[in-house]
């Protein structure tokens, strides 16, 4: 028997307490991975070194028992380093294919534009196909599979920026964020003598997961919030501030996100505040703004903000 709405908000919140024996606070960002995870999409997190994006990728892949591999992008990492590749077996006289960690549930692709460009692409079939091809041969990747990519902001020395058919494919970019110090006193508690990450237990398995999945594309839409989403979408292509705005594909992530995100609040149907809320974790890094407004010194985030305020909510007639 498929889970129910009921059944997937059980399991969210479960996760969420899993995950917070080891990260401490950011339930929101473990909400938004979840959300992310159920509609099958990528994370990007960008933010500074040692705020805990590591960790939490760790964390998450523990509390879903599912199996978890990282790779350290460096500008000497290949894309066969991260496909895998065919070696000849001298015994059998055939060639062998040998998996790289990309054969892998749950991927932290540490660093990522650290990468030359060539191996930033070996990662782009596999985040949209969920496959590989390798000397002509295609495997299809594990079920889920779910690809969390972190970068620094601020370091630009020694980097490949991300193209932009590849940042499109990422479903949400996410910031963590420093702690509040009463989180950074409940931090150096909590590892202050043992390593919580260590005794992790998983509370949900990948089948679940999957079954989930399913269940949260049923989430109902009426035809209003639908033209909210849209309508939001078509705004940044016509702002003026904006070279290039969000494509289709923003469009129906955005669209796929308020459905998880009600299913993960125990709703079967979106809320106009579901759009809201998800547009700038969603739409952000899909907006190329133009060169006088980055002079400005304006973001593609107060851009999306002023998107959200402008376009009307839908409101229900009376």
């Amino acid at each position: 028997m498929p889970p129910t709405i009921r059944d997937i908000q059980s399991t969210a919140t479960k996760i969420r307490e899993n995950v917070g024996k080891v990260i401490v606070g950011k339930g929101d960002v473990v909400d938004l991975a979840l959300v992310a995870l159920l509609c099958e999409g990528h994370l990007l997190l960008e933010d500074v070194p040692g705020i805990g994006k590591t960790t939490l990728a760790k964390a998450l892949a523990r509390s879903l028992d599912c199996a978890f591999r990282r790779i350290q992008f460096t500008p000497d990492l290949l894309p066969s380093d991260v496909t895998g590749l065919a070696v000849y077996n001298q015994k059998t006289q055939e060639f062998e294919f040998r998996a790289g960690p990309l054969m892998t549930q749950i991927l932290l692709a540490d660093e990522i534009n650290r990468a030359t460009p060539r191996t930033q692409s070996a990662l782009l079939e596999a985040m949209q196909e969920r496959q590989i091809t390798v000397d002509g041969t295609t495997r299809v990747l594990p079920r889920p599979f779910l690809v969390l990519a972190t970068q620094n902001p601020i370091e630009l020395e020694g980097t490949f920026p991300l193209p932009e058919a590849q940042v499109d494919r990422f479903f949400m970019k996410l910031e963590l964020g420093y702690p509040s110090e009463e989180e950074e006193h409940a931090i150096l508690l909590r590892f202050e003598r043992a390593e919580p990450l260590e005794t992790l237990q998983p509370v949900v398995n990948a089948e679940t997961i999957m079954e989930m999945q399913r269940v949260v594309r049923t989430v109902r839409v009426e035809a209003s919030v639908r033209d909210y989403v849209i309508a939001i979408v078509r705004a940044t292509r016509a702002h003026a501030s904006v070279e290039l705005g969000a494509s289709p594909r923003g469009s129906l992530y955005l669209y796929h996100a308020a459905q998880a995100f009600a299913a993960l609040r125990g709703r079967d149907f979106v809320l106009p505040d579901d759009v809201k809320y998800l547009t700038p974790f969603v739409l952000t890094h899909r907006l190329i703004i133009s060169a006088q407004t980055r002079l400005r010194g304006r973001d593609a985030r107060q851009i999306v903000r002023e998107v959200v305020d402008a376009v009307p909510v839908p409101v229900e007639q009376v």
